[in-house]
């Protein structure tokens, strides 16, 4: 329960605050605190605001104002096209991302010479040689990490996944 009355962002409809997702926007909140970064979402509920703010090394800082705090908002920048379908990926499943035909390539090829140069027995297989076969024992299909590997041999299965997990982190 609030004690105090309600705030004008909080008096917003669902509707008013969608206006103001995916703009990057400047907030005022009590005690004078200032937050700037594009916004993901606006709870209908609470008005707490999700503000995301790309960093140099590709991640993503991610913060949340209370809508009790939100004093005022004011729109900076409206987001363009890229900024629309990087925001609107932040939370998506890898898995969902869909790779184009020269970025599976690029991702096989890279993984493969990887395990080569790591002395690790692989070769393409399959009808479009997409599939990498490990030792003829396990495959990696696209869109080659760990949870993409299949073997009855769990104790290969996990010591390959554990290799692409340490691939995948070197590429970071």
């Amino acid at each position: 329960m609030q004690i105090g009355s309600m705030t004008e962002w909080q008096r917003k409809t669902p509707l008013e605050w969608l206006a103001y997702v995916n703009k990057e926007v400047s907030v005022l909140a009590a005690e004078k605190h200032h937050y700037k970064g594009w916004v993901l979402t606006v709870d209908p509920v609470s008005a707490n605001i999700v503000l995301a703010n790309p960093l140099e090394n590709g991640r993503v800082s991610v913060s949340a104002i209370l809508g009790h705090a939100v004093r005022d908002v004011e729109i900076v920048t409206e987001a363009d096209e890229e900024m629309k379908e990087k925001l609107g990926q932040l939370f998506m499943p890898e898995e969902s991302q869909t790779y184009t035909q020269e970025e599976l390539e690029k991702k096989k090829n890279s993984l493969k010479n990887w395990l080569e140069k790591n002395h690790i027995p692989v070769i393409e297989q399959g009808e479009l040689q997409t599939t990498l076969c490990v030792a003829g024992v396990l495959s990696i299909n696209p869109p080659y990490r760990p949870e993409d590997c299949n073997s009855s041999n769990e104790i290969i299965l996990s010591r390959v996944q554990g290799l692409i997990q340490s691939y995948l982190a070197l590429q970071q």
